[in-house]
């Protein structure tokens, strides 16, 4: 049996919760019940990639019972300790105090490489997308800039590089080599396109991050579905898989992007687009007290560019591909890189 198993185990995940988490909320006397959900079950013979939802009752020995979300990541292979790192990280530096925040982390599992995590609760800021909420869209956003504001003014000079691996473009998971591969056995007219595009991208990038003193952490994959609403005051960002050492430019260019495609997916209003993306760069650029330069702008840019890329990509080599959804976006690509 996959060890990965245990994880839907009500017994044992009673056992495990008890001695992980119950020392957590010491008001608390005992876990009174669980119920298990499965998120993602990608589960083979030794291998998985899961992510479990708890609904924990504890009980108290006097006043108001308390229930928990509590979730697990963990995958057999990619790494997750890195996650919950950054997550205590950030923890540690206010993130878990005020109206910007994150999830709380609790465990890690080495024998499972998961970890686990206190769920917040509320909706995406995709979910406003779909349903056209224009007003809490734009509430939103506002608070959106804050966070990664929030989170890019960390001082990194004893900051962990969680996801090293992350910190390039050409090396973020599957890897720029393996998508060069797929393209060429699959889709070779596709091949010269996006190499000449992504090389573009990666070269100005290395040469930007040459100097050592370019460095910030950054959340790694900025979109909407990572942005939460939890109450009129608060948002949270989830999934830190990607947080590492990078340009900062690089959360600005990925929310941007990933907001447009995502907006006119369901609305298709490019004014409308245009006048988010300005009110979401314009709060960052106030509270980080950075100048939108030339500079700055061309790395927004190529960012962005980089994400539709990263998207043309899954739509390249995911199990049903779609290539013609795929090469809309190169061609959007080539024409804001000033390519022939």
């Amino acid at each position: 049996m996959n060890k990965i198993l245990h994880l839907l185990d009500q017994r044992f995940v009673l056992d495990l919760f008890t001695k992980e988490v119950l020392p957590l909320y010491p008001e608390f006397k005992k876990i009174d019940s669980i119920k298990i959900t499965p998120i993602k079950k990608n589960v083979w013979e030794t291998t998985y990639h899961v992510v479990v939802k708890y609904s924990i009752k504890l009980l108290k020995n006097r006043g108001r019972d308390l229930t928990l979300t509590v979730y697990c990541s963990a995958h057999s292979n990619e790494p997750r300790k890195n996650s919950f790192e950054a997550l205590n990280y950030l923890w540690n530096k206010g993130f878990g105090h005020d109206h910007l925040t994150i999830p709380r982390p609790l465990f890690f599992s080495d024998f499972f490489n998961g970890y686990f995590y206190r769920g917040v609760h509320g909706n995406n800021l995709y979910h406003y997308i779909c349903n056209k909420n224009y007003v809490e869209i734009e509430k939103i956003v506002l608070k959106a800039a804050a966070w990664f504001a929030k989170l890019h003014k960390l001082p990194v000079e004893k900051a962990k590089n969680f996801n090293e691996q992350n910190s390039r473009i050409k090396t973020v998971i599957p890897g720029y080599d393996f998508i060069l591969k797929k393209l060429w056995i699959n889709y070779p007219d596709y091949y010269q396109s996006y190499k000449q595009a992504f090389e573009l991208i990666s070269a100005k990038e290395e040469k930007f991050l040459k100097n050592p003193k370019n460095r910030w952490l950054i959340h790694g994959d900025a979109h909407p579905e990572n942005v939460i609403k939890i109450s009129q005051k608060t948002i949270a960002v989830i999934d830190f898989t990607d947080i590492c050492l990078a340009d900062f430019a690089r959360d600005l260019g990925t929310f941007l992007q990933q907001f447009e495609y995502m907006f006119i997916q369901q609305n298709n209003d490019k004014n409308y687009v245009k006048k988010i993306q300005n009110l979401f760069l314009n709060n960052y650029l106030k509270l980080t007290n950075i100048k939108l330069n030339d500079s700055l702008k061309e790395r927004i840019n190529y960012y962005y560019c980089w994400t539709a890329l990263r998207t043309a990509s899954l739509f390249f080599i995911k199990e049903q591909p779609e290539p013609e959804l795929a090469q809309k976006l190169l061609i959007q690509v080539h024409k804001k890189l000033n390519l022939n």
